[in-house]
């Protein structure tokens, strides 16, 4: 980075647990839908190392635990040897370019349809309650409530899944506890009804995504875990009726782990794609939470500047600018204009349309 770096605040270093970053800007989580069959495929090599810079922290897009994990099609996993072999040049090739690489593992939970369940089976979630059928253009199919003493091997999956991140060479996992999938359903009261140990209380709600924190740091340790949290926002139907108090609650939790990062959604990202104006904030999260804190949602130069000029938090995830701009660092830096990013080619199975063929500043 040039010398004036030191004046925008999104360039300045950071250490992250034991990890050197050189700046703030993080490759938000993204689903492409371009891992064919769920294996990882060759094209993403180019794709994240675009995006890679030296001491630049990237997040994989979200990586199924198990073959019950997948909510959309040609979505990346992580439980089979092949997937594992299919994610290490992909990591390789981050590290080449002296990127640091988080993959985030997850579970649709009810978020899937019968087409994507092994044996065409229903869906498994907190609940036999469905997303609505219809809702953002999909039949989910109706799912069926796990029971208390399946629970276990759940937990099982996200620990083997860790452990195989760690084999491709991924520097850590973040779990993916966010946007109305698997462990958000069992944390949100408007989807969790159930009347086990699992449900009722806001700590009953929480003991799942807790539990899987604890199995994930006791395989990989607690400096190479993150989890990302939106207790505020309305995804896939999983609102909550206190959300301060689940936020809260959770950024306290998570201490007892000593786990490396809270990422954590934005309250104005409460609808997918756009921002409201909210009486909630991220800060009360932010002052419990004991590790590193990347906010994300609907971030731009100047805000993402302001909040860590702010110390409102440590680092800054970028979906949709990072998406279309892999230079986006560079870009911060010069304050260059950026590329449009073009929704229609987001989730398509190209390997090169509105994937790896945004241009570079040079």
């Amino acid at each position: 980075m040039a010398t004036n770096s030191s004046t925008i605040p999104l360039l300045t270093p950071y250490k992250m647990g034991e990890f050197n970053l050189s700046h703030r800007i993080v490759l938000a989580p993204l689903t492409r839908n371009r891992s064919y069959g769920n294996v990882p495929q060759p094209h993403a090599i180019l794709y994240y190392s675009q995006r890679t810079t030296k001491g630049g922290l990237l997040i994989a897009e979200a990586t199924g635990v198990s073959d019950t994990a997948q909510g959309y099609p040609e979505t990346p996993g992580i439980w089979s040897k092949e997937q594992v072999e299919a994610w290490k040049p992909i990591v390789d090739a981050v590290h080449e370019k002296g990127g640091v690489f988080f993959c985030q593992i997850w579970h649709v939970g009810r978020v899937s349809t019968y087409a994507l369940q092994p044996n065409g089976q229903a869906p498994i979630s907190s609940t036999d309650k469905g997303c609505t059928p219809g809702f953002e253009g999909v039949d989910w199919a109706p799912p069926r409530r796990l029971r208390t003493d399946e629970i276990p091997g759940i937990v099982n999956d996200f620990r083997l899944a860790a452990r195989n991140a760690i084999e491709a060479g991924f520097d850590g996992v973040e779990i993916h506890g966010a946007h109305g999938y698997l462990i958000d359903q069992f944390m949100k009261d408007k989807v969790n009804d159930r009347t086990d140990e699992y449900g009722g209380s806001l700590e009953n709600r929480c003991r799942f995504a807790l539990e899987v924190v604890e199995a994930v740091v006791k395989e990989i340790g607690g400096d190479r875990v993150g989890i990302r949290l939106s207790p505020f926002v309305d995804y896939m139907e999983s609102g909550d009726s206190n959300p301060d108090a689940l936020g809260l609650y959770m950024a306290n939790a998570l201490n007892r782990f000593g786990i490396l990062y809270l990422h954590a959604i934005e309250p104005r990202m409460v609808k997918i794609w756009d921002r409201y104006e909210t009486p909630h904030s991220l800060l009360p999260m932010r002052k419990a939470f004991k590790g590193s804190l990347i906010a994300a949602g609907g971030y731009n130069r100047d805000d993402g500047n302001k909040a860590v000029a702010e110390d409102y938090a440590d680092l800054v995830a970028f979906g949709r600018l990072f998406l279309a701009n892999p230079d986006l660092p560079k870009r911060f830096e010069l304050n260059a204009p950026l590329n449009k990013y073009n929704r229609s080619t987001f989730y398509i199975p190209d390997p090169v349309v509105g994937y790896t063929d945004y241009p570079f500043l040079d």
